[in-house]
């Protein structure tokens, strides 16, 4: 067996709720024996987040409720402690570090460099380029250009670096590096994980469900827009009382979110806390339509892999996205649901309403044969089963 240590600040055991990708990946492969450093505080939940199995450990980190410098030292902390604790991990055979933020990639590179390993870089979001669009830097400024310099160092040392999209990959080509060290490898999905035993009936009188019900499942942050979500809850509330939009998890916007529904008297809104992964499945089951929803970024039209997305689709429900690029691409060519424009959510609610049961089932079909065939996470298990084995023969 070769070892891998695999660095993720917000990696998740699939009984916690948030991204669970690394789990799910690495549990498939054959012949690797995979330790994750995770972080101690979840990012939906802020608890603190613990496991029983022996391969996924984690490292103290602190709180954060903003943006700010708390969130910088949150990273720092994860970083510092996931180094010290890979230094005394039986020697890997390869380090792999996933972002978003490069100083688990800087963490990654250190260890790899201290116990003589390989290293494989991930990038999920593009930095310092998704701080610049979400105006949370000026790309003229000094900070950007010093993440900018870091970026390049992580791109220039790494032995192979996964991206989730191709647009990403053409992105990193363009910084001047070797496709041939890339390696795409999306997220995914399988449907036999979202097989649920429960009657339909059963699973939406447990979560409360009435009418056409609308969910959307993920983190609640800057860049997921869910303010469009609360435009559409607007525009339909009297035209459609019986649609109700369901928003499951948490995040720095949960907060004025709910504010804000609560002012604007929006009772077709309603605000469930995070839950496991491995309950994800009866939700699903319980819905009529997953929701995925982003701002309005260039990044977004090229640079997102989306969780939620192929959860939906894995499960069988009709889709419903204002996100265009790969994303709305991949819904359109695959006839999975509805993509509208970014603030174009009402009407999107209305096609899939109109469009009744038979349609809204035969979309979900189609989707979920498309995840079976292309995006399974077997298959993306086996794109990262070939990467390792060819780095590290």
């Amino acid at each position: 067996m070769k070892r891998m240590l695999a660095l993720n600040h917000f990696a998740n055991p699939l009984d916690a709720p948030g991204g669970t990708r690394l789990v799910e990946l690495t549990e498939r492969l054959d012949g690797w024996d995979t330790t994750i450093i995770a972080a101690s505080r979840n990012l939906f939940t802020r608890g603190v987040q613990v496991s029983d199995h022996a391969s996924y450990k984690t490292v103290w980190t602190t709180p954060y409720n903003d943006n700010g410098w708390q969130r910088l030292l949150n990273w720092l902390s994860y970083a510092g402690g996931a180094f010290v604790l890979g230094l005394v991990q039986p020697r890997p055979a390869v380090v792999y570090a996933s972002s978003p933020h490069l100083l688990t990639g800087v963490s990654g590179w250190a260890l790899a460099k201290v116990r003589r390993a390989t290293f494989v870089l991930e990038i999920r979001d593009l930095w310092p380029q998704i701080l610049a669009d979400t105006g949370r830097l000026s790309a003229e400024s000094k900070t950007y250009r010093r993440i900018k310099r870091v970026e390049q160092f992580l791109y220039q040392r790494a032995d192979a670096i996964v991206v989730l999209t191709q647009g990403v990959a053409d992105a990193i080509v363009d910084e001047g590096v070797d496709r041939e060290r890339i390696a795409l490898i999306p997220n995914g999905a399988d449907p036999a994980d979202f097989v649920v035993t429960d009657e339909r009936e059963v699973l939406r009188r447990r979560f409360g469900f009435t009418g056409t019900t609308v969910v959307y499942a993920g983190a609640h942050g800057p860049a997921n827009g869910l303010d469009f979500v609360l435009d559409a809850a607007a525009e339909l509330r009297d035209e459609r009382p019986h649609v109700q939009f369901v928003l499951v998890g948490d995040g720095l916007t949960k907060a004025a979110l709910q504010r804000r529904a609560r002012a604007e008297h929006l009772d077709n809104v309603r605000f469930l806390d995070p839950i496991p992964k491995n309950e994800i499945p009866g939700l699903l089951a319980a819905s009529d339509v997953g929701l995925h929803v982003l701002s309005d970024l260039p990044l977004f039209l090229y640079g997102v892999s989306p969780n939620k997305l192929f959860d939906y689709m894995a499960a069988g429900r009709p889709v419903l996205t204002n996100t265009a690029g790969e994303v709305g691409d991949l819904v359109k060519q695959n006839d999975a649901g509805v993509v509208v424009g970014p603030a174009g959510l009402a009407s999107g609610v209305r096609q899939i309403d109109d469009a009744g049961v038979d349609q809204r089932r035969s979309w979900g079909r189609n989707g979920q044969a498309f995840m079976a065939a292309n995006r399974s996470r077997s298959l993306m298990a086996a794109r990262l089963q070939a990467l390792l084995d060819r780095v590290r023969p």
